[in-house]
């Protein structure tokens, strides 16, 4: 079973017939060498197409690619890209062959309900999604053998227009999946596979397509197929349904459907990792699975339960998906059986304390179904703790076996490639390889070396070229929605450069409190509309179509915005996404960040910012906790008087600013530069770049987890009387 591509290339030359693969492997995404094959081809061709490669090759004119195969500089830059590529994907001896030569025959099997990978693939929602994408693109970095299982969402999560009065608008785009760097599976019959969820009533089909990730490969499971019934297919055409009962549909699809799609393309795999509760049910068919290859049922859930790693992103109980006895009874009644577990101890995996008794939760079920279980920060891991103690009442709150692995980020994704230029530029007459080892504090102890004048220069440019891109999708809406002018001026229109910029982008949830700013409306007007020294703000994220509450708060602040006494020093920017994260982590002075702890289990915005010399401004919570070391930002919020946090969180964010934030950046030398903020700068990357980097994340995996769950696989040792409480073994 393979994976096809159906568009005609015959308008692409041979000579250049390595574009076609390329433009279907992510891998040009995150290597600038490459993409720039793409943009050369044609920059306004690159840019239509939202740097999707495959819908850019498809649209492009014949006569544009005879062009190109026939200049030499062109054909020069593609071999040595090409080249490149082919020994990335054939190489031997990575990091994890070197260390861990025993094991390379060992899969892990990644399960997640979102995949932030690339703008032209909108399968991600925020930072869970992002995460997701950088371990599977770090895996393939550094040789760990995984195979991840999502969903191919036709509609995404959702588009966001803003109206003028500031509400939230849900706009849907079907996705062109023929368009997009995804191939379909074909099954031995040349057609695309498909598939059914085994022993789930009513049958539910899928199809399955393949994204190709430098060596990792994600298969998509498809239920918007004509083998469903119309209420059926859209199980799989929009990220995290609102509707609760569509909701467990989709998880019985990922989780129990991913498992049987891994096993009918055989992919033989020896762990399990569930980035968050939301395909718990694939340790149940993965059960169900190896008592079908003849074990017991107690061989087999010592299996499952020692080949599992459980990673936890949600630091509050209700944050935690969880559905009623009656509706698992709806479509479990035939899997019941086939499972070799009875209804009643299948239920109370599901049980949790503070839930009603009638209801499944899924992270109380991951919990009791695998050994390892992990927090995404230090903090988080204690919080994690805390919140289940109930499942090991005879442990120690510091002895519950939940470890945490602080969340990082794919750094050559996500770092500026001038800013690698530049540093290159000082550091390579030292450390010829410094980025392929971009995870050691002493590479990075290198920045130094570069002047002062150099760094700032550049992110002086990177902040215009943020501004002209706000400039851009203003001027679009202009033309295409006949924007009025406060529209305009509130999506970023007098946004200047010579001003300090501060960043907000999240998800738009109440506790992030994305309006805690706004507390004291007249203090925040004399910092922003300071004559000598203003400051600005960009604000951007989406709330949940179905969070009217978040949709309120973005609409303040867009209101807020709007107001000419603010003089246009407050923007929205619309539709947040991969690409203007990007623009945004890279381009801001400083990335604000105060949600109410501990409610923020790790964040990953922040890291982004701070690699790329960006200056975080943020509560204690979260990664931050571990990332500020005094001299690489600014921190608050650790202490409180009384039981108005949200006042007082405020108050200390404006005496930050006053008092030391700004100040600061505007403290310029002859030269006009700002050396102090520019040291920071330095700090901000040094010290959190090798620390914050996916790299050292996923090795940190392996060490603390994978290691010791491929061990167990590898020995059979399927025999652990450490089970929390109220397992049926």
């Amino acid at each position: 079973m393979i994976g096809i591509r159906w568009i005609d290339f015959d308008h692409i030359p041979d000579r250049l017939s390595g574009l076609i693969d390329l433009s279907y492997n992510l891998w040009s995404s995150w290597h600038p060498e490459a993409w720039l094959l793409f943009k050369n081809l044609n920059r306004q061709g690159w840019k239509e197409s939202i740097h999707n490669p495959v819908r850019m090759l498809q649209e492009l004119p014949p006569e544009l690619l005879e062009a190109a195969a026939s200049n030499i500089d062109y054909t020069n830059h593609y071999d040595a890209v090409i080249a490149k590529f082919q020994r990335y994907m054939l190489a031997k001896n990575q990091w994890f062959d070197e260390y861990y030569p025993e094991h390379q025959h060992h899969k892990i099997a990644y399960f997640s309900a979102e995949y932030g990978l690339q703008h032209s693939l909108p399968l991600y929602a925020g930072g869970l999604g992002f995460l997701a994408g950088d371990h599977l693109k770090e895996c393939s970095d550094i040789g760990i053998p995984l195979v991840a299982v999502g969903f191919m969402y036709s509609d995404g999560y959702l588009h966001q227009r803003i109206r003028n009065d500031g509400w939230q608008e849900d706009v849907e785009e079907k996705l062109d999946r023929d368009n997009a760097p995804v191939k379909r599976v074909l099954g031995r019959d040349g057609n695309q596979l498909i598939l059914q969820v085994p022993f789930i009533a009513p049958q539910i089909h899928f199809a399955l397509w393949r994204v190709d990730i430098g060596r990792v490969i994600l298969y998509l499971i498809d239920t918007e197929i004509e083998q469903n019934p119309p209420h059926l297919r859209n199980i799989s055409s929009r990220l995290y349904s609102s509707i609760n009962e569509m909701r467990l549909l989709q998880e019985i699809v990922l989780g129990i459907g991913g498992t049987h799609a891994l096993k009918s393309l055989g992919v033989k795999y020896s762990a399990v990792h569930l980035n968050e509760g939301h395909a718990a049910f694939a340790l149940v068919e993965l059960y169900r699975q190896k008592i079908e290859e003849g074990l017991t049922p107690e061989e087999a859930f010592h299996h499952v339960y020692n080949t599992t790693l459980f990673t936890t992103h949600t630091p509050v109980p209700a944050g935690h998906d969880k559905f009623p006895h009656w509706m698992i009874d709806k479509y479990f009644n035939a899997y019941y059986s086939g499972m070799h577990m009875s209804r009643e101890d299948f239920l109370k995996k599901g049980l949790h304390v503070e839930d009603p008794p009638d209801t499944f939760n899924m992270a109380a079920f991951c919990m009791r179904m695998a050994a390892h279980a992990n927090g995404v920060s230090e903090k988080h891991g204690e919080v994690a703790r805390r919140m289940w103690h109930f499942l090991w009442p005879e442990h120690k709150l510091d002895e519950v076996p939940i470890g945490s692995v602080t969340n990082g980020v794919h750094i050559p994704t996500w770092i500026n490639p001038r800013l690698v230029t530049l540093i290159n530029r000082y550091i390579s007459p030292i450390c010829p390889d410094w980025f392929e080892h971009h995870d050691k504090e002493y590479v990075w102890a290198l920045i130094d070396r570069v002047p002062d004048a150099k760094l700032w220069e550049l992110h002086y440019a990177l902040k215009i070229k943020l501004i002209n891109r706000i400039l851009q999708f203003k001027r679009r809406d202009w033309m295409k929605y006949q924007a009025d002018c406060a529209n305009v001026v509130a999506g970023g229109a007098l946004i200047d450069p010579n001003t300090l910029t501060i960043g907000f982008a999240r998800r738009f949830s109440t506790y992030k409190r994305a309006d805690l700013i706004f507390q004291d409306l007249d203090r925040l007007k004399k910092i922003l509309n300071n004559p000598w020294k203003p400051v600005q703000i960009i604000f951007a994220g989406k709330a949940h179509p179905a969070d009217d509450e978040g949709k309120r708060i973005l609409q303040r602040i867009y209101q807020y915005a709007q107001q000419p006494e603010f003089g246009g020093r407050i923007a929205f920017v619309e539709d947040y996404g991969e690409q203007v994260a990007k623009y945004l982590v890279q381009g801001v002075d400083v990335w604000m960040n105060n949600p109410v702890p501990p409610l923020e289990a790790s964040g990953t915005s922040g890291m982004k910012a701070a690699v790329n010399g960006v200056l975080n401004f943020s509560i204690a919570d979260g990664w931050w906790i571990e990332g500020y070391n005094g001299k690489n930002g600014w921190i608050f919020g650790k202490s409180h008087t009384n039981n108005d946090r949200n006042w007082e969180d405020a108050s200390e964010m404006y005496s930050l600013l006053e008092n030391e934030i700004v100040p600061l950046y505007y403290d310029t030398d002859l030269d006009g530069i700002p050396h102090k903020w520019v040291a920071m700068m330095k700090e901000s990357i040094k010290s959190n770049a090798p620390r914050f980097s996916s790299r050292r994340m996923v090795k940190e995996y392996m060490h603390k987890y994978y290691i010791s769950i491929l061990s167990c696989a590898e020995c059979n040792a399927f025999v652990d009387d450490s089970t929390p409480e109220g397992i049926s073994q």
